[in-house]
């Protein structure tokens, strides 16, 4: 993230160029970064080769977000329509973490394979019903990302920037204006 920039600093170039050009993947902060392991635990699903779109474009993807919101029917509809390239892990009993939009082609793991926590296992991309490149993570209550509830989750550290200094975190909830950064 750019954080001097005003407006949403995802990418490098201009609002205007974005709403009239799209906005090239490699301009965006995140693609292409590292995915790991949020916990221990066993892959129920790796699903890869939905192909990327190339750029961000704000027509076709408000497009393709209205398609999939309107006419997505999960009992005949591909799911990877929505969720791109994903991951699907068994933390615990009953509590599994979905990793989704993932880049094309990036996914290191197969499904029945143990994991530890912070093991590399794919790349941020942008496949699925995606408005621009990020990873969309979730824990769930199920290993069926269709139908499963959401189950409500804290990171276990994390430092947050607060008047101008880095702070500790442990076990809490960023909310979407915090600025935040993991320690490897």
């Amino acid at each position: 993230m750019n954080w001097e920039r005003k407006g949403w600093p995802a990418y490098r170039l201009s609002l205007a160029q974005y709403l009239l050009f799209g906005v090239p993947l490699d301009e965006y902060y995140c693609w292409w970064q590292e995915v790991y392991a949020p916990c221990d635990g066993i892959i129920v699903q790796a699903e890869d080769g939905y192909k990327e779109r190339t750029r961000t474009k704000l027509l076709s993807d408000l497009s393709n977000a209205y398609k999939n919101a309107h006419y997505f029917d999960p009992e005949k509809d591909d799911i990877q329509s929505v969720a791109g390239n994903y991951i699907i892990m068994e933390c615990a009993d009953k509590v599994y973490a979905g990793l989704v939009h993932l880049q094309t082609g990036s996914i290191l793991v197969s499904a029945g394979q143990r994991v530890k926590k912070g093991e590399f296992i794919g790349r941020v991309g942008h496949s699925g019903n995606s408005f621009a490149p990020h990873l969309h993570f979730q824990l769930m209550d199920s290993s069926d990302i269709s139908t499963a509830n959401g189950l409500p989750f804290a990171f276990e550290q994390y430092e947050i920037f607060k008047n101008g200094i880095w702070y500790k975190v442990n076990h809490g909830i960023p909310t979407n204006k915090d600025r935040i950064r993991f320690q490897k």
